[in-house]
């Protein structure tokens, strides 16, 4: 380690004002908050909190999102598994013939051979996501002259887990570019923000490129063409068209993510665990996660009240919609994202409340696209200034009214 901090020593005048390479200091200064605790906090925008800066706040999230990530490798590759042992047959990509290459058979029930043939897909799209956030952050940081800071690592782990495992890896690297460029680095980088940059590009996906991201098919590892069990949508995605379709489902596998969907988002369990850490360091905010869980009850329970003869999805009660598609995902790791949410305690109250509302009325009113979870959070994080807008004139009212001004 002392040879370590020499060297450092050593090598970082070259980077600061005067050195040959001053314009790399952004970069070099990234290294460095990396490496070493830095010796400031931030004291604005995005929160404001004595003793936790912006580094350390990032790795908690990195930290709470490491069950899902590992789970993301898990279930994909079970999934695949699954679909092969019960007669589908291998894709033809690289990551098959790299297993089948290195001979490890097709297991499903064995959890390492599951979890190594999940991370031959989804450690290509991590990956991918992290080179080009890497790019337009450290970019943006020397154009600017601001510092680098951990930012990219939270997006780049959010959007792979929001993907399926088989998209091109250039429609990742696209997804991502787009969502730092114009869902941040247009409004002036990190902590200027009003939208989600993961969400930004998971939305853009599934816009340009519905044909892989419109959840119609199970996104599974395998041909699984002729395979009864394994062929139709998601579902999320089959409870918008047969009222019976979830009365096969088990609850359990819903709630514990051994079913189909994209990597990272199936499991409700490793959401909780991370959503323990977020509440335990208090870098999630509870009242945006309560807000979430209350609208989701309120417009779920109103719905099954009005019923409908012909649309299925106002039958489906709140507990099947916490535990499908990135419900869960979504309220603990995007709406608490403390740039684009609301600021004030009773603002992120109603802006979760708003959030758990919409995505009921979108999966439900419009069964076209079940999900719903993503395109609430975008539209209620446009909508979150306002909602602190009016928490502050309504206590400025009340401290005038208390004074008799």
């Amino acid at each position: 380690m002392k040879f370590l901090r020499d060297l450092h020593d050593r090598v970082d005048p070259l980077f600061h004002k005067g050195g040959p390479l001053e314009k790399l200091y952004p970069l070099w200064e990234a290294h460095d908050t990396a490496m070493f605790t830095p010796g400031q906090v931030t004291r604005t925008a995005p929160h404001v909190r004595d003793g936790l800066d912006l580094k350390r706040m990032m790795i908690t999230v990195v930290v709470a999102l490491v069950p899902c990530i590992l789970f993301a490798m898990y279930n994909t590759g079970y999934q695949a598994q699954l679909a092969i042992a019960q007669g589908a047959s291998p894709l033809d990509d690289w990551q098959m013939a790299l297993y089948q290459g290195i001979g490890m058979p097709f297991d499903h029930t064995h959890p390492v051979m599951c979890l190594v043939f999940g991370a031959l897909y989804f450690l290509p799209v991590l990956i991918a996501g992290f080179a080009v956030g890497a790019l337009v952050e450290v970019g943006g940081a020397i154009i600017r002259g601001h510092e680098v800071n951990e930012g990219f690592l939270v997006t780049g782990m959010l959007l792979p887990l929001t993907l399926p495992p088989t998209i091109p890896l250039w429609m990742v690297m696209m997804g991502m570019a787009f969502g730092l460029v114009l869902g941040k680095e247009v409004f002036g980088g990190t902590g200027m923000n009003f939208l989600n940059p993961a969400l930004t590009a998971r939305v853009f996906l599934f816009f340009a490129y519905p044909a892989y991201l419109s959840g119609d098919s199970p996104w599974i590892a395998a041909d699984f063409q002729g395979v009864d069990s394994f062929s139709g949508a998601t579902w999320l995605a089959q409870a918008a068209v047969s009222e019976g379709a979830l009365a096969q489902a088990s609850f359990s596998d819903a709630f514990y993510g051994f079913v189909p969907g994209s990597m990272g988002e199936t499991s409700v369990f490793c959401c909780l665990i991370g959503m323990v850490l977020l509440l335990v360091t208090r870098v999630g905010a509870w009242q945006t996660m309560s807000g979430v869980v209350l609208g989701t009850i309120a417009i779920s329970a109103l719905l099954n009240a009005v019923g409908s003869a012909t649309n299925p999805m106002f039958a489906v009660p709140f507990w099947w919609h916490m535990v499908l598609g990135g419900w869960a995902f979504g309220m603990v790791f995007m709406a608490t994202d403390p740039v684009s949410s609301a600021f004030t305690n009773k603002g992120k109250f109603f802006y979760g409340l708003g959030i758990g509302a919409l995505v009921i009325l979108i999966r439900v009113v419009n069964p076209a696209y079940p999900e719903g979870m993503m395109l609430a959070i975008l539209f209620m994080n446009m909508f979150a200034p306002m909602f602190d807008y009016f928490v502050v004139r309504a206590n400025v009212t009340r401290r005038l009214a208390r004074s008799g001004a």
